[in-house]
């Protein structure tokens, strides 16, 4: 590990993320697994078009190259979770196609193409049943033990919202400190969690650099690409390097 990597203790008490089900997320989303103790996965909130849900970026031809997961029915007025991916087109194939194109000579690839391959594969698809497959399936390759749950099974009802909803489903839960990516440092309120009797901190994640195919570094890709070229010993010390502010 570098000098300026942080290695952080496991917190006293139960600690607790909620996100978003975003597709193979780069490895600041696991930073955030890795810093909990249960992790919930809010599958329940409408879905964004052009979000993280059901694209990504992996590395070809030295740059960020965008692929997507098909829907049917995709609309801002449904649910995450009420949404499904798509079995026609073969798309499957197509991206397995460009990850060996992208990756088959990759330190890595062998070990983990399966990885992908497992969740591709899955005869469910609906969209946040699929992500969190991809979750778990990265999270048992790096030996990850935070417990995933999703919001609609926690909080099925949704009768609140924002800060609130946070905050009942960290009473729910029985969580002592919640985290959030450093980007909600505007919006949420410490006292109010203290309140609660809940420690509000907030990650800042320290994004690694590693060596890729490429001359020039690209950072922020999907987890397939730090998967694909690092081992798992060096992705857990990547998963310590980030601030609890």
């Amino acid at each position: 590990m570098e000098a300026d990597a942080l290695i952080h203790p496991r917190p006293v008490g139960p600690t607790l993320a909620i996100m978003q089900p975003y597709l193979f997320p780069y490895i600041g989303y696991f930073q955030l697994i890795h810093a909990t103790d249960r992790f919930v996965v809010l599958d329940d909130v409408n879905y964004i078009k052009k979000g993280w849900v059901n694209r990504n970026n992996i590395l070809e031809r030295a740059s960020a190259a965008l692929f997507t997961v098909p829907l049917v029915g995709a609309s801002q007025n449904r649910r995450i979770n009420e949404i499904e991916i798509s079995v026609t087109d073969k798309w499957q194939e197509k991206l397995l196609r460009r990850i060996h194109h992208a990756y088959g000579k990759a330190p890595h690839y062998e070990v983990v193409l399966p990885i992908i391959e497992r969740v591709l594969v899955r005869t469910d698809l609906n969209l946040a049943a699929f992500n969190v497959a991809a979750l778990r399936e990265v999270m048992s390759y790096l030996e990850l033990q935070t417990q995933i749950v999703e919001s609609s099974v926690v909080d099925p009802g949704r009768a609140r919202a924002g800060q609130e909803r946070l905050l009942h489903i960290c009473a729910e839960l029985g969580a002592g400190r919640y985290i959030n990516p450093i980007g909600g440092v505007e919006l949420y309120d410490r006292e109010i969690f203290a309140k609660r009797g809940v420690q509000l901190n907030f990650l800042r994640s320290h994004m690694p650099e590693y060596r890729q195919s490429v001359d020039k570094f690209v950072p922020g890709l999907s987890i397939i690409d730090v998967l694909m070229f690092n081992s798992i010993a060096d992705i857990r010390q990547m998963l310590d390097r980030y601030d609890l502010i």
